[in-house]
Order: structure tokens, then C-alpha cells, then sequence
């Protein structure tokens, strides 16, 4: 199974309401996004409008790896934007910003390609296992970008006073998987660590300009340094590790009522996550309307049964629900949620399996669903074609990578390529 070969593969259509107020200081617009993350979209809302991050207001975070549309607010002026990757359409005003409550459910279209005829035979069993036990509401490889990337959770650097090492993890850590200016500035600062006074001449440095700033005058206060990142990203790097501590929890809440030999297994970017392979009437009753907590110091759990299980990852992890905080600072912190324990996505409907044009003698078939906000599609695929992603089950070659020029001509001169075509050059005499 193969998802998001091309963009148009996952497509994501935000359900939403504001209440419009011609007078009001918010310009709000229908955001039409392919191949961004919302952060780098508002990044570039920003850079035309001339506004602070503080002065766009969004429902929720979009997969960067799809085409989506979700509304998105500026602050104060209208903005012009239309490019072949992002787009704004004008869709009134409004006396207050944009929230997670503006968004009322998610519609997704998935185009899910590389199967074979047996998998298209076995996914109206798998459909209807869904749509009785409903998915496991985890958190998605979207959400762990960070361990993709080989940063870590940065605000577990920062829990232990490691203030330095997570702004290096985040500052100066170029991703091999990255191929922007944005992996260039950071192999600057790694080479540069500690030299403020430096200024890398690549496009995007300028994301980086406050926090800069602040070394060239406190060369070695990197907490203060962190605080001058943007807030709503800050909160994101508390929240994954939050995401991922939830994750692990539901995983031990699952084993101990469920038992092992009652779920199977799903791999993703964090390890593997655990499924009901089957649930009779009680279990099903007893797990539909459960939540589990997302923890933070002021987390009250009741039932002994969800205690145990999260607080024994905190245990794993080397600390207690008192020592989920950031020492020397009131900015970064963890807030207690409750999260559903099981999603149900909605009109559920598969296509009918065709040829898959881009994976010669395989199949691709479309899935179209709606979620509520903050359940992942990729998580329902995943479900419907677990098989496919069990730990030990064969995975797909990996997509080779394009080479650029330089890498093109050194891999040619290693190989004696240009050393051939020189000496034929040289037997053919002048032309």
C-alpha cells in the first residue's frame, strides 16, 4: 500500500462556520494549500501581508503531504495570494479570530495505490470491522515530524535543562530527508554554533532572525533564545511529546483490558500502534464513549484502570505528572485534555479498484470519509489495510530520490563515466 504519491492522492476539505461581521478586524478566506504545511503557508500569508504570525489565526493544523482547503484569518489588512500552490479566496470578515470551534468535521478523499487483487479482496471485510469497532484515535506520523527528522521531542530536552541541546536539535540539525534552503541554514549554524555574529546569506534564514538576535546579546541564554520562537509552534513541540505520551498510554490501556493476543499491530513513525481485531458487545459498549487523558501536571484520572496505564509510560519515561513542565519558565507548559479513545469516521465509501498508473500491475482504489477535527485519515487507511503494515509484513521500495546536478556529475565521475566519455571524445579526433 502506498499513500500520497502525488499530491491530489489526499485530498482534505475543512467543514466550517464564523460569524461574519462586515466591520470586523479579521479578513477571513478559504486557504486552497498543496504541498505546504500550514505553518509554511502562514509563513508566506505573513510575508505578503506584511503581518506579524500573531496577526493569522487558522482552525487547525493540514497535512502538508495532500491538497487542502481550511479557513485561515489575517488581522487588520486583506491579502492578495494566488499561486500554484497556495491560495486564498475572500470569504467575509469577522469580529473574532479563528479556532479549532470554527471547524465542525473534515471530509477526506484518498486515493490509495500499490495494491494487490488480494488486498482489494480482503477491504469490504476490513470496511466493515471498521465501520462496527471504529479506529483507535491516535496521533499520526504527522504529528512526530521531529523524530522524522532527527530532532527528537525537543521539550524533553528542555524538561531536563538541556536548553542548548534543544535549540541545537532544532536550530543547527539539517534533516538528510530535506532538501530546502531551510536544511542549508541549519548546516550553517551547525558549522557556525556559537558565532552569532555570522549571517547566513541563504533564502529562509530570516525564520530564525529573532532568535539570533537574542544570542548575539545573551550568547549563552538558550532558553531565552527558545522563548523567542513563535508561540504556536512552541505549543506544538509540547503537544507531540504530549501526542506521543498518549499514544503509549492508550497502548498500555489496551493490552490490560483487552489483552495482547486480542490486537494487532500497525507501524508508523513512532514504533507500532495497537488495534481491536475484534471487540464483542461489551467491550465495544465499554470502549465507544471512553477518553483518555493527553497529561499535564493538573490531570485528574478516576478510573484506576486508564491511572495505571498512563502514569506507568510517565514512570518509563523518568517522570511523574508534578514534572511535566519546563524548569526556570511559565511559557511552555502542559495542559490537561481529555481525547476520545475511538474515532468513527463518517459516510464511509469505497471505490471500485482500478489500474494503477503509477505502479505498473497493481491496483489503486479511492476511499472517501468524514472525521471530526483532530482524527487522522491516514490512521483510518491504515486500519482498513493493516495487513499490509504489520511489523515483519514486506514494505514497498522506497521512492528513489532525484539526484541533484552535483551529486549527477560526482556520481559520474566515481563511476568513470566522464573518464570514458573523454577518451572516446579524444578517439574520435576533432570534429
Amino acid at each position: 500500500m502506498r499513500l500520497k504519491q502525488r499530491p491530489e492522492d489526499f485530498q482534505v476539505t475543512e467543514s466550517w462556520r464564523f460569524d461574519p461581521a462586515p466591520r470586523g478586524e479579521w479578513f477571513v478566506y478559504l486557504m486552497d494549500k498543496q504541498k505546504l504545511s500550514t505553518y509554511e503557508a502562514v509563513d508566506r500569508i505573513c510575508a505578503r501581508a506584511g503581518v506579524k504570525h500573531a496577526d493569522v489565526s487558522y482552525c487547525g493544523l493540514k497535512d502538508k503531504q495532500g491538497r487542502t482547503t481550511q479557513l485561515v484569518a489575517v488581522r487588520g489588512r486583506p491579502v492578495e495570494l494566488q499561486e500554484p500552490d497556495l491560495r486564498l479566496k475572500p470569504l467575509g470578515r469577522s469580529a473574532a479570530p479563528l479556532s479549532a470551534a470554527n471547524t465542525t468535521s473534515n471530509r477526506f478523499a484518498v486515493t490509495v495505490r500499490d495494491l494487490s487483487a488480494d488486498d482489494v479482496a480482503r477491504l469490504p471485510a476490513s470496511v466493515a470491522e471498521v465501520q462496527r469497532l471504529g479506529v483507535v484515535n491516535y496521533f499520526d506520523s504527522q504529528r512526530f515530524g521531529s523524530l522524522k527528522h532527527g530532532q527528537g521531542f525537543l521539550v524533553k530536552d528542555l524538561m531536563r535543562g538541556q536548553s542548548e541541546l534543544a535549540l541545537q536539535n532544532w536550530l543547527a540539525r539539517p534533516s538528510p530527508l530535506d532538501e530546502t534552503s531551510d536544511a542549508k541554514v541549519k548546516a550553517f549554524w551547525k558549522a557556525n554554533w556559537g558565532d552569532w555574529r555570522r549571517v547566513p546569506s541563504y533564502p529562509g534564514a530570516e525564520k530564525y532572525r529573532r532568535v539570533i538576535r537574542w544570542l548575539r546579546d545573551h550568547p549563552r541564554d538558550y532558553l531565552g533564545a527558545f522563548l523567542r520562537t513563535e508561540p504556536r509552534w512552541r505549543a506544538m513541540q509540547v503537544f507531540a511529546y504530549q501526542s506521543w505520551l498518549w499514544n503509549e498510554g492508550v497502548k498500555q490501556y489496551l493490552r490490560a483490558v483487552l489483552g495482547p493476543g486480542a490486537l494487532l499491530a500497525i507501524r508508523y513513525q513512532a514504533g507500532a500502534l495497537l488495534f481491536p481485531r475484534s471487540l464483542d458487545g461489551a467491550q465495544a459498549d465499554a470502549l465507544r464513549d471512553r477518553t483518555f487523558p493527553l497529561l499535564g501536571p493538573a490531570s485528574q484520572i478516576d478510573d484506576p484502570v486508564v491511572r495505571k496505564a498512563a502514569l506507568s509510560v510517565l514512570e518509563r519515561e523518568g517522570h511523574t505528572l508534578a514534572s511535566l513542565r519546563v524548569p526556570g519558565t511559565d511559557q511552555i507548559h502542559f495542559d490537561p485534555e481529555e481525547r476520545p479513545l475511538l474515532v468513527f469516521p463518517g459516510k464511509l465509501a469505497v471505490g471500485e479498484a482500478r489500474q494503477d498508473e503509477l505502479n505498473p500491475g497493481r491496483l489503486r482504489a479511492n476511499v472517501a470519509f468524514t472525521l471530526p477535527p483532530g482524527a487522522y485519515a491516514t490512521l483510518v487507511v491504515k486500519r482498513l489495510f493493516h495487513w499490509t503494515l504489520a511489523p515483519g509484513a514486506k514494505r514497498p521500495p522506497p521512492k528513489p530520490r532525484r539526484l541533484t546536478p552535483a551529486e549527477m556529475h560526482e556520481q559520474r565521475r566515481q563511476t568513470g563515466f566522464l573518464a570514458r566519455k573523454r577518451a572516446r571524445r579524444a578517439a574520435r579526433g576533432p570534429a
